[in-house]
């Protein structure tokens, strides 16, 4: 029997994701791919497969799932409500899911973007070098009820009961950006604000970009809405009419045309990403040497990751300091009187 996973319901803004298509730009594709490119790689640390294989992202709300043979899963990236057959299971770890059980992935808890890794990948045909929906594109469209999507070999890695901490990024935070290419179209003053300025995370979000709502006014620059359009990236934060800025996220337009005050530095798109609606985000001005330095530290870490899962459940032969842990909490006489 092929080794397929059978979508019994899914949320609105399920799709097959990967690192998306680099190198299309010239042909007017954008790179696309998983919004939190940090979220793959963990699923990959957990069972040890490429972090270019492809997964489920979901964006809000999970789905009911069931696989054909048994394969080891992981869940990464937005924290949602997970149950195997009606028995909760952890996030951010690996698990066994028997062929014909039953996996629920409900709403969103923590962040806004949830995967679902199943060992092998997924193994949809690739377009361009990539099985990722790109739905601006046109590129593949989101998962529905009744798909059966074909899995990679292998479909069993011997990797369930693995877990691994997660780079805090779920709450909004700091962000580090560069100067955008129309930077100096915004005076000095307006930029001081910007990197002062508390915003939240506005409803309006998806693959395409993040609306972001200043504490205060707006932001003005002194060449307006006059900039000849030009290639944008994710990362680029464009200055809208209403002085709102927007990020531009993996989905996002190859051309446009608003002045652009930052780009948010490769590393920190996760953050931005995974801020839920209501969350505050703010950006801090790095030089080009330091964003270079923080993305090549990022590349250290994702190297890193398999070298930091460990067990879901502890041996207590594994454990150096156990004579350091309080293993019992009180004692009980067999035959002293009951105490109130």
């Amino acid at each position: 029997m092929s080794a397929e996973l059978i979508v019994h319901s899914a949320g609105p803004a399920v799709t097959v994701q990967d690192m998306g298509r680099p190198g299309w730009l010239a042909e007017g594709l954008g790179r696309g791919g998983a919004m939190d490119r940090l979220a793959l790689s963990e699923g990959a640390a957990l069972l040890g497969q490429p972090e270019t294989c492809a997964a489920l992202e979901m964006g809000g709300m999970g789905g009911v799932f069931e696989v054909t043979v048994d394969v080891e899963i992981a869940l990464t990236g937005a924290r949602m409500a997970a149950r195997i057959d009606g028995r909760p299971i952890a996030w951010n770890a690996s698990h066994l899911l028997p062929a014909g059980a039953r996996l629920e992935i409900g709403a969103v808890q923590e962040g806004a973007w949830g995967y679902l890794h199943l060992a092998g990948g997924i193994a949809t045909e690739p377009l361009l070098g990539s099985r990722a929906a790109h739905l601006v594109a046109g590129i593949g469209r989101a998962i529905r009820a009744g798909d059966r999507l074909p899995l990679g070999a292998p479909a069993s890695t011997g990797r369930a009961g693995l877990c691994v901490e997660p780079e805090p990024r779920f709450a909004g935070g700091v962000a580090r950006v560069l100067p955008g290419l129309q930077a100096d179209f915004f005076a000095e003053s307006e930029r001081a604000r910007f990197a002062a300025t508390r915003f939240t995370r506005d409803m309006r979000a998806n693959r395409m970009g993040v609306r972001l709502t200043p504490e205060g006014e707006g932001f003005m620059g002194a060449a307006g809405l006059t900039i000849v359009s030009e290639v944008v990236m994710p990362g680029d934060v464009q200055v809208t009419g209403d002085g709102a800025p927007y990020v531009l996220m993996t989905e996002c337009q190859t051309t446009g045309g608003y002045p652009r005050i930052a780009t948010v530095i490769e590393p920190d798109l996760p953050r931005v990403a995974q801020a839920p609606a209501g969350a505050e985000l703010r950006f801090t001005f790095v030089s080009l040497e330091e964003a270079v330095d923080a993305e090549a530290r990022a590349r250290q870490d994702r190297a890193g990751l398999k070298a930091r899962v460990r067990p879901l459940v502890r041996d207590p032969a594994e454990i150096p300091d156990l004579l350091a842990y309080q293993l019992i909490g009180g004692v009980i006489s067999a035959t002293d009187p009951p105490q109130e």
